[in-house]
């Protein structure tokens, strides 16, 4: 039977006290869900996997497995080797985001409320970047993520459905975790 490759990204855990999930742990429970080739990539909730189900059974199976496990609910966006393949490969503000670690793409569960782009757009400062793509909002944040205020409105409350954020160097190198992968 094909196996299909997916990266699993979790919002919110490891931050601050909140939410510790052990990745060791983690895989641990992803595998028991029926997962294999489980790997982890940081501490922040990003995992790769194989599986014969589609990217909803992934979804729900991680977030089910987290649950059982360590008693939390964490929303998890998913995405296949393809998918974030295409979304490096797109890299929208390549040309002006100078630096990996100010550069953000913002993983989306869903379509965004109506106003939410226009809203983000309007809140960026004058040297800030934000494109919404596909499934995925890119943002720049040449000045700091820490004290911008885009980066602080780039949440699934103001985006009106789940999401989860990852700097540039862990989505180029999830994107090759997943290579290797297939």
């Amino acid at each position: 039977m094909w196996m299909a490759v997916y990266v699993a990204l979790l919002r919110g855990i490891n931050v601050g006290k909140a939410n510790r999930i052990p990745m060791a742990a983690l895989r641990e429970a992803v595998e028991a869900a029926g997962f294999t080739e489980v790997r982890t990539h940081l501490a922040s909730g990003n995992i790769v996997l194989q599986t014969t189900g589609g990217a909803e059974k992934v979804r729900e199976g991680v977030e089910q497995a987290i649950t059982d496990a360590f008693g939390l609910t964490i929303p998890v966006v998913v995405r296949t080797a393809a998918q974030l393949d295409a979304i490096v490969k797109r890299n929208p503000l390549g040309d002006v985001a100078a630096t990996p670690k100010l550069y953000q793409v913002t993983f989306l569960g869903g379509p965004p409320a109506p106003d939410a782009i226009p809203a983000l757009e309007a809140s960026a400062l004058a040297s800030e970047h934000v494109v919404h793509a596909g499934h995925e909002i890119y943002t720049w944040h040449p000045d700091g993520i820490a004290d911008s205020k885009l980066a602080l409105r780039v949440t699934a409350k103001m985006l009106g459905t789940s999401a989860t954020s990852r700097n540039w160097a862990t989505v180029v190198a999830l994107r090759d975790l997943a290579a290797e992968a297939r």
